[in-house]
């Protein structure tokens, strides 16, 4: 019994932890990716490029400065990953990649509304960038729901189970 009552404690402070973390604005860094348009070949052109970056951007990190080492060391990377993605499907669309203070819409996002403003973001925007988007927070890493569901198959754990686990 003492040790249910200890593992719900410590539930209870990983849980408060990582919601103080996960709202703390000012310490995030978005991450956006604006189609074209929202025809079915834009959108699903959107959808290839963040599927193509996460193995780079999501869940590497475990803080702010890590974040924003990985960011800028993959710039290159992620212009020439876009490139050849493009290339392979055809798709002769531009694109824009912006690493720094981006204007950012209101979103909402799982359960959180963010409001419009400007943001420490990575976004990158296809062609006249005037479809729906793709959003998510690398850092705290909200991203890792979205890349389980970008990369069927693959195995990622909650980052409270994977805390818990640590502690036993």
């Amino acid at each position: 019994m003492k040790k249910i009552m200890i593992a719900i404690i410590l539930l209870v402070i990983l849980y408060i932890y990582h919601y103080d973390e996960y709202n703390n604005i000012e310490d995030s860094i978005r991450f956006r990716v604006v189609a074209n348009s929202n025809s079915s070949n834009d959108i699903l052109m959107k959808e290839k490029v963040v599927k193509e970056l996460s193995y780079i951007l999501f869940d590497k990190t475990k803080s702010l400065e890590e974040t924003e080492k990985n960011i800028y060391d993959n710039l290159k990377n992620i212009e020439n990953k876009i490139d050849i993605l493009f290339k392979n499907n055809n798709y002769n669309k531009n694109f824009n990649i912006s690493y720094g203070m981006n204007r950012i819409p209101k979103k909402t996002y799982k359960g959180k509304v963010y409001e419009e403003g400007n943001y420490k973001s990575l976004v990158i925007e296809i062609g006249e960038a005037k479809g729906n988007n793709y959003f998510c927070i690398l850092y705290p890493s909200l991203c890792l729901l979205d890349s389980e569901e970008l990369n069927k198959g693959n195995n990622y754990k909650s980052k409270i189970i994977e805390y818990f686990e640590e502690l036993f």
